[in-house]
């Protein structure tokens, strides 16, 4: 949800856009609850809030069902029918019953995608606008593609400003209920007695008691930080080190020159070819970005910042994860420069003249993240979920220490729907 800043600016890290925020629909009860409807949303365009440009060219991902069908199905006659059983298999999954949940979660997406539709460029179209999600063809349960989707499609908005509003909303809450939120305070221990954490101990040697402890820290992270348990047994510590991590993103944010692009109300996915599902694992130049667009401060017409983002995978970073942030060597300035001026050049072939219109530049990696979120690997979108292996991955709020629980984006489902309705499940536990 944080932003952070650079002069005049703030930058979003991973917020760009929500869906499900209508009446009725998957994220709204959450967030009247929480207090975030108050926030400034901005609706994007109905009639294609996604599009998704594959080889120069563009199908729009539209808003709504039925409207959904309707667009792709002019683009794809032929596949009327597989389109809707498409929308019929994404309103299944959100029923959330245990059975259907269980056979989505040991589907493997991209074999029943393939399977659905016969015109392999459409099963890449209704992919494309999925890079808020690590597409896998070997492992990417059906389950976790779906609902990745289809809040968007139910409605798709942004906020009139940058995702601290989220951070600030929820913290003022805190506050008035009671709550402290404390900063600057690294865990490095959580100490068990008698089957159960009594306290949190911090790297400055702050400790802090307390009933129930939650962590939405990486699974891994949290168990390493009970190191004397009776009841983690090293067969539950060697499941949690060894699970997989989705890949990480590499970002460029942009601030422009005045009244050099006007606002577009809509995401751009731009792919140099039909291969996205796997572009981000092939050598070369990038091969797919997501551009998003904030929305201007001053209600005008004209953009201010834009953000492109593309997958980047741990490999690419490996070389220099021995450094730390503003201590970068300089031939990892160099590639970051380099990829910037990749995702650019793609970026513009849907937006020319983007990169004159460039005043300012800002880039981060999966360095970046790690260092500053603690996050193994950089990771976007937590542990790896595996169709073949479901019971491995899919974790749930218990941890064998009855007091202590997880929540976040490494349970069931990462993203800002996921990690909320994980929340609720973690919340529910406790009450």
């Amino acid at each position: 949800m944080q932003s952070y800043r650079r002069g005049a600016f703030a930058f979003d890290t991973g917020l760009h856009y929500v869906g499900g925020l209508g009446e009725g629909q998957s994220l709204h009860d959450a967030f009247e609850r929480l207090g975030l409807l108050r926030l400034p949303w901005v609706r994007l365009d109905r009639d294609g809030f996604d599009h998704v440009t594959i080889a120069g060219r563009t199908f729009k991902i539209a808003e709504g069902y039925d409207n959904f069908v309707e667009t792709l199905a002019r683009d794809f006659p032929s596949e009327r029918e597989a389109l809707v059983r498409y929308v019929d298999m994404m309103r299944k999954s959100e029923r959330r019953d245990a059975a259907t949940t269980q056979q989505l979660v040991a589907t493997n997406a991209w074999q029943w995608l393939s399977t659905n539709f016969s015109d392999e460029l459409l099963a890449n179209v209704v992919s494309g606008a999925a890079m808020k999600l690590e597409l896998r063809k070997e492992t990417l349960p059906l389950f976790t593609f779906l609902h990745c989707n289809s809040s968007y499609i139910q409605s798709a908005w942004r906020l009139k400003g940058d995702g601290n509003m989220i951070v600030a909303s929820l913290v003022n809450d805190i506050r008035r209920f009671g709550g402290q939120i404390v900063c600057n305070a690294e865990v490095t221990e959580l100490v068990e007695h008698d089957g159960r954490i009594v306290e949190a101990v911090c790297k400055d040697g702050r400790r802090y008691a307390g009933e129930t402890f939650i962590s939405d820290v990486h699974p891994s992270l949290t168990c390493s930080w009970v190191r004397e348990s009776i009841k983690i047994k090293k067969i539950y510590r060697r499941r949690m080190s060894e699970l997989q991590n989705t890949t990480g993103m590499f970002t460029v944010s942009l601030v422009l020159k005045p009244h050099t692009l006007r606002y577009f109300n809509h995401n751009d996915y731009v792919y140099r070819n039909a291969d996205v599902w796997d572009f981000y694992r092939k050598k070369g130049p990038v091969g797919g970005v997501m551009v998003s667009c904030r929305v201007p401060d001053d209600g005008g017409e004209w953009a201010q910042q834009v953000d492109i983002l593309t997958p980047m995978t741990w490999e690419e970073v490996e070389p220099w994860s021995n450094s730390t942030v503003g201590r970068r060597p300089e031939g990892y300035r160099a590639m970051k420069q380099r990829r910037a001026d990749e995702c650019i050049e793609l970026a513009e072939t849907v937006l020319p003249g983007l990169r004159n219109a460039v005043e300012r530049m800002y880039t981060s990696t999966p360095l970046t993240y790690r260092d500053y979120t603690l996050t193994p690997d950089g990771s976007a979108f937590g542990v790896r979920k595996d169709c073949n292996n479901p019971l491995m991955t899919q974790l749930s709020a218990h941890t064998p220490v009855p007091n202590l629980l997880l929540t976040g984006q490494s349970l069931v489902l990462h993203g800002l729907q996921g990690v909320t309705m994980t929340a609720m499940e973690t919340a529910k536990e406790c009450l």
